[in-house]
Order: C-alpha cells, then structure tokens, then sequence
C-alpha cells in the first residue's frame, strides 16, 4: 500500500530508557525516513531530537507533579489527575496530527481520563507495551486473572506500577468508562498480549492488529558480532576462549519478574563450566551478582546501541528468564546479532524463539530446564552457531524495523481513509 505523508504524534514515558521507549523512539525514527510528520510526547527525554518534547516541566516546577503523583499512587487512585495532560492537550502538535498514537501511558505523564478528549482530536492507535490498557492497576498480573472480570481484591498492590490502597476495581471501571468514549485501534507487538486484548473486557470490542517489535539491522547484526568479539571481550577483562552467559534487562534486580533469581538457580544446576563468565546488563544488579556460583562482570545499564551490540558480541549465549513478558527487545538484539537465546516459554518470547531451531524455550518457571538450555549452546559449538545463523535470518525476515515502520504506516492510511 502506497502511504501518503501524515502527522504523527506519539505519547511515550520516555524516548529511550526502556524497552517501550525503546520501541517507540525506532517506530518514531522510521516513519520519518518513510516521509511522516513523526513527533514524540514524553514524560523524560534524553535524546537530542527536536521531534521529542518533554511534557514534564523542568525543575523545579515538576515537584507540584511530583506530589499529586504521589499522592494518587499512596490513595490507590493511580493516575487519576496528572497535571501534565493539560499540558498535552494544549500542546502545539497535538492540533496538526492525523493519529495519535499511545505506548506506555503508566507513566505519570497523562491520565486515561483524557483518552476521550484525545480522540476527539484524532484517531488513536494504541500499542500494548504491557498489559495495564486491561487491568485496575498493574502492568503485568502474573498468574493473577481478576482482571477478566473488574478486578478488585487485589492480590499484589505492589506489583508495578504500585499502588497504596485496593481501589483497582474502581480504576477498572473508570479506564472502562473513558475506552468506550474513544476511537482506538489497538497494535498487539507479540501473539501473548494479543490473545489478552482479545479476551479483555475493556478491550475486546476494539480493532486489533499485530505489528511485532522491530529491530534495527544496521546496528544490531552479524558483522558487529565478528569483527568486535575479541575486543570486547578483552575491554571487559575476559578471556577470548571463556564461556561468555549473558543477562540484559532495564532494572537487575534479585527477584522480579525478568528472572534473574531463575538464572541463578539455573547455573546452579549446572556442574562446573571451565572458565564461565556472567555479564550482567542492566541497572543494579550488585544483589543478583553476589549469589551468581560463576565469575561476573556488571556492565551497568547501556543506552548506546552500538556499545550494546558490542556487548552482544562479547557472548556465547543471552539468556532471556522473564516469567511475564511481552516480547523482550534484548532478546531479538541478540538473534539479530547472531546470538542463540535461552528463554522460558512465557508471554510472547515464542513468537521469535522456535525451540532448537532458533533458540532455546524452557518450560515456564523451570530453572533446571533454563539449565540444560544454557549448557546445549555452552558445550555445542556448532549448534550455538546453527541456531544463531537461524535466529539472525528469522530476524531479517520478520523483527527488521524498517518493515515494522512500513507496517504503521499502513494502518495510519488505512485509519486516515476511513475517518477523512
């Protein structure tokens, strides 16, 4: 389908830091090398676009902000008023823009209640960056299911995005309220938050269409993985012949929903690996390294994609153990670069991760099979390899980000059309 130049405005909480705002930052980027009008509103920004404004203010007037955040989290009525959506509905792009397009809205910057008003501007595409379009409070539920019927009686008021007080059934109903107000076609990266949205009863009765995440090829790829392994290896103190397990996620925490608690348990199924080394990538991490059976090294949390693919390049193996997860953009940085991934059948990782063919899927939660995953690539050099090739050609076919720019735009004409 031929596209036509339209304006874009994306709502994001930030432009980079994260896999969201990783995802919309490249969906940004390659609608503007297709000819769109892009722009990005978020909460934090760190690039140096001029197509990206923050809606916070600047310091110190963001501790007004500050405060109501606070204050809404503490009640149990979370987001409930957010000064910044004012902001945004008074914002300068927000009146030329064709579609309006929605990531991760959890995150202090705008609130459901102005959905309606939004959409009356344009119509609004929403991508699932997690599940909290569906639920009273959380992004992802785990096992819990409440959501399939109002919420309420909450099980985990803690789980992210916190809140204080169990009011989830109320902001279920209210989100409930603001949705059917709005016009919203919704864009499912993975089949696991698709088949929620489809069963979801704040979503179901939406448009639905699925668009996987995009990877960037030029910067994520074989080449990098070859020319830079030894180099890299060499700056992070590690031998060019040792057995590199890596592990990236935006916050290493002990115990949480990426796993590395499995990871651990994993390598202590595994008997002895001759000169074994753990990187860790991340923010925080020194807790979860302290229990690691192996050698590490904490790289810290990489914004640069090159450095990143440098990272990637250093390795053998990624190990992806996320017990709820959409699809992990580390995991298909990895494929791209021709790096074998070890993950637990879970949320959407089956999409990219065919099992022995282009990685490694263990049984959801089981860290002795994680284990045998692990050891497969580590001890089999020319399965590692296989897989690997395997993996970077599933990526080239169906992850590029130029094909996933091309297929926004298509759904942006095709939406255009019809409300023109």
């Amino acid at each position: 389908m031929t596209s036509a130049p339209l304006s874009i405005l994306h709502f994001s909480t930030a432009d980079q830091i994260g896999g969201s705002a990783k995802a919309a930052n490249r969906i940004h980027q390659g609608l503007k090398k297709l000819g769109h009008t892009s722009r990005m509103l978020v909460r934090h920004k760190v690039s140096n676009d001029l197509d990206i404004e923050a809606i916070w203010p600047p310091h110190p007037y963001s501790f007004y902000d500050k405060i109501i955040e606070a204050a809404c989290k503490r009640s149990g009525f979370q987001y409930l008023y957010v000064p910044s959506s004012k902001r945004a509905l008074r914002h300068r792009w927000l009146q030329d823009a064709n579609i309006i397009q929605l990531y991760n809205v959890h995150g202090g910057y705008l609130s459901p209640l102005v959905l309606p008003r939004l959409s009356r501007q344009a119509p609004i595409i929403w991508r699932l960056s997690d599940i909290w379009p569906a639920t009273g409070h959380c992004a992802y539920s785990g096992s819990c299911e409440r959501w399939k019927i109002g919420c309420g009686k909450c099980p985990d008021l803690n789980a992210y995005p916190p809140v204080g007080f169990d009011f989830t059934a109320f902001m279920w109903r209210l989100k409930k309220n603001a949705y059917k107000k709005c016009d919203i076609t919704l864009v499912a990266p993975s089949s696991w938050i698709e088949n929620i949205a489809r069963v979801s009863p704040l979503l179901k009765d939406f448009p639905l269409i699925r668009i996987p995440t995009g990877v960037d090829l030029f910067e994520f790829n074989l080449s990098v993985r070859e020319l830079f392994r030894n180099d890299s290896r060499k700056k992070m103190g590690i031998n060019k012949d040792a057995k590199v397990i890596l592990f990236a996620a935006h916050v290493l925490e002990d115990h949480s929903r990426k796993g590395g608690h499995h990871l651990v348990a994993a390598l202590k199924y595994i008997r002895e690996i001759p000169d074994c080394v753990v990187i860790l990538v991340g923010s925080g991490g020194e807790k979860l390294a302290e229990k690691l059976p192996v050698e590490h090294r904490l790289a810290g949390y990489i914004e640069n994609p090159k450095e990143m693919a440098r990272i990637y390049a250093a390795a053998d193996v990624s190990v992806v153990p996320s017990t709820d997860e959409n699809l992990a953009n580390t995991a298909l940085e990895a494929m791209a670069c021709g790096l074998p991934v070890v993950a637990f059948d879970s949320g959407g990782m089956k999409d990219a991760i065919r099992h022995l063919e282009t990685g490694y899927l263990a049984a959801a939660g089981d860290s002795g099979d994680l284990a045998r995953g692990i050891r497969l690539f580590i001890d089999e050099a020319e399965k590692r390899i296989q897989v690997g090739y395997a993996a970077n050609n599933l990526i080239h076919r169906e992850f590029g980000v130029n094909l996933q720019a091309e297929r926004f735009s298509d759904l942006y004409n095709k939406i255009h059309e019809r409300t023109s």
